[in-house]
């Protein structure tokens, strides 16, 4: 009798460097590829009621998934697709098809969690065991000096100690060929987001990229911006703009959906030094990695203290409420604040803002704006293209003050962000389009804009601002 093994695909949706896929066929004569669209996930609402999962990820991973579809395919196998909670559709499945192994890659944020338990059960019951693999990280946990639960509280102490000595794997090669599904498998339909219960978005023009989800779209971008167009060398230098495709790698929609390898990228870079030459840009975007990883760590470490108002620090934050008049006018894009406006409108128009903009908005919501972080944790994870729940919340308890951050109260001045970052407010006009004839001098300060003014410049309803945008300028 073959010995039959389902990899259940979740945020690891590509074929390189894929050790489920790599450890099923060393194992199984027959491989059985599998995604469920969890109904919780991509029909189910956060605590303060946004959609959990919003048109823009939705869209992305149904790309990313049937592009996962179409690779299998081409290796002489398929995608069994189903909708509805996994742990029951994965069991069943593995107990109609007498498989004797479940292969996943391990999550560890409370959600999933809790669904690879209830999975693990109910295959243990059938005789069926669950096997997990790695593929979110840069490193493997086992080559770190230091067990999870002693990750360093900053950063920069867990970079020293890795950065210069924990190996990178090299990435497991991608399949050549797969085995046929069993014959009289119902593969599944795709299904789209009006299942969802979500309305396609409209590209919009003004979009810094069109990130389309999928492993062939990820691994074009990293040859794009690696070895098309030598993006890479100034990167530092660039990372922090606001408009266009370059300015940023954008890699992150890929790796939060698992469509690229973190190792992929790193050894990648590692060959355009050796090729082309290194240099501070190329650093930071391992720098950038690193990040990644560590955030991952710390979720490990502290598990749902993560989501929790108090965060891993336990401060209370009595002074942060659920304050849902301001929360929408910063949501929305109506705070009368151009910087935050334009960035808020940019994600809700595309689903991405950049690292910049998002420690802005972050830090004007709970610094300025007095509202519980939470709340904007669940906008973003909302609305984010490359929400990643360790990455999201990790930063929110940043700029909360509940995190690991050595500085005790980080603040954004926003205009001076909005000054050095955006200084001709060509950001602000492209997002505010109320703001499109306001002249360089004035974009940052509509409080000083006379109402003949605001009349000449065809200001139109642009808010008042919610707060005193003086307060920055001394």
């Amino acid at each position: 009798m073959k010995h039959r093994a389902i990899v259940w695909f979740r945020q690891d949706l590509r074929l390189h460097d894929n050790e489920a896929i790599t450890t099923a066929l060393r194992m199984a004569e027959e491989v059985i590829p599998v995604y469920v669209f969890d109904e919780r996930t991509f029909k189910g609402a956060t605590r303060y009621g946004f959609p959990k999962t919003g048109k823009f990820r939705a869209q992305f991973i149904l790309e990313s998934v049937e592009d996962l579809r179409q690779g299998l395919r081409r290796l002489g196998s398929d995608l069994v697709i189903r909708m509805g909670k996994p742990e029951c559709i994965v069991s069943d499945l593995a107990k109609e098809l007498k498989c004797s192994w479940v292969l996943c890659n391990r999550e560890r944020t409370h959600e999933e969690v809790l669904v690879q338990d209830y999975l693990e059960k109910k295959l243990w019951s059938a005789g069926v065991e669950l096997l997990y693999t790695r593929g979110k990280m840069l490193y493997h946990t086992q080559d770190l000096p230091m067990p999870v639960h002693h990750t360093p509280d900053v950063f920069t102490q867990f970079r020293k100690e890795n950065e210069n000595i924990t190996p990178v794997r090299l990435p497991f090669p991608a399949p050549v060929s797969l085995p046929s599904l069993p014959g009289g498998l119902d593969q599944g339909e795709m299904p789209g987001l009006t299942d969802f219960g979500l309305t396609p978005a409209e590209p919009d023009p003004r979009a810094a990229l069109k990130m389309k989800g999928g492993e062939t779209e990820g691994l074009q971008r990293l040859q794009y911006y690696l070895w098309g167009n030598d993006v890479i060398k100034t990167y530092k230098e660039t990372r922090n703009g606001l408009v266009g495709g370059d300015y940023s790698s954008k890699f992150s929609p890929w790796l939060a959906q698992g469509c690229l390898s973190p190792k992929l990228i790193y050894h990648e870079i590692k060959r355009y030094e050796q090729e082309r030459g290194g240099n501070e840009s190329t650093y930071w975007l391992f720098f950038e990695l690193l990040w990644r990883d560590y955030f991952r760590l710390l979720g490990k470490k502290y598990t749902n203290r993560i989501f929790l108002k108090s965060g891993p620090q336990n401060k209370p934050l009595k002074h942060l409420r659920d304050n849902h008049e301001m929360f929408q006018c910063w949501a929305e894009g109506r705070t009368g604040v151009p910087f935050i406006d334009a960035n808020m409108n940019e994600l809700n128009a595309t689903g991405f803002m950049s690292n910049r903009g998002r420690q802005n908005a972050a830090s004007f919501l709970v610094k300025d704006l007095k509202v519980n972080w939470q709340m904007g944790a669940e906008y973003f994870e909302s609305q984010l293209l490359d929400y990643d729940p360790c990455s999201n919340w990790g930063n929110w308890n940043y700029v909360a003050g509940v995190g690991s951050d050595p500085r005790e109260d980080r603040y954004f001045n926003i205009l001076t962000q909005a000054k050095n970052y955006d200084p001709r407010g060509e950001f602000v006009r492209l997002w505010c389009p109320e703001l499109a004839l306001v002249p360089p001098e004035k974009i940052h300060r509509p409080d000083l804009i006379t109402t003949p003014e605001r009349n000449l410049y065809k200001m139109g309803t642009y808010p008042k601002a919610v707060v005193r945008i003086d307060k920055w300028a001394h």
